[in-house]
């Protein structure tokens, strides 16, 4: 008995363990026929590039002759925080006769963390208690004035 009630729960758990599996986003470009790294330098154009891959993701800030085409895939499993799997980065950067010059290829080796400086500025004022947000407001109503619209006036006009 012991024994068909192991084997019951051990077939059990592998079903149920087949059945978790991730969860998979895509964010950014996603390469419909031609990918990125079919453009080919000295060949294609800023036009061709605009009609093989459609709009870039970003430009570049500093120089308007790069594009860039972002695409990364996350997973996650159950309730655990989102990982990304893969991610790419395409810049492909143009000449001053709009002809493509190079096509470079990132992916998230390549990538670096980056710490922020998280410094917050302090507000003035004073902190208020919790009886002060309770009831600090009480004798503080204004009462509206004749003109405005209430329950009593909707059109707001003086009687």
């Amino acid at each position: 008995m012991v024994k068909r009630s192991f084997i019951a729960s051990l077939a059990v758990a592998c079903l149920a363990t087949g059945c978790i599996s991730p969860v998979k986003a895509y964010h950014g470009y996603a390469p419909d026929e031609v990918a990125p790294n079919a453009i080919t330098p000295g060949v294609d154009t800023r036009s061709t590039v605009l009609a093989q891959l459609g709009s870039p993701s970003t430009e570049s800030i500093f120089d308007d002759n790069t594009w860039v085409y972002i695409s990364t895939v996350q997973e996650r499993f159950a309730f655990y925080r989102a990982q990304i799997s893969t991610r790419s980065v395409t810049a492909i950067r143009f000449s001053e006769d709009d002809i493509v010059e190079e096509v470079l290829e990132y992916d998230q080796e390549d990538g670096r963390v980056l710490n922020y400086a998280s410094r917050e500025t302090p507000t003035l004022g004073r902190e208020l208690g919790l009886w002060e947000q309770i009831f600090g407001n009480v004798g503080r109503a204004v009462l509206p004035a004749t003109n405005e619209a209430t329950p009593g006036n909707p059109t707001g006009r003086r009687r």
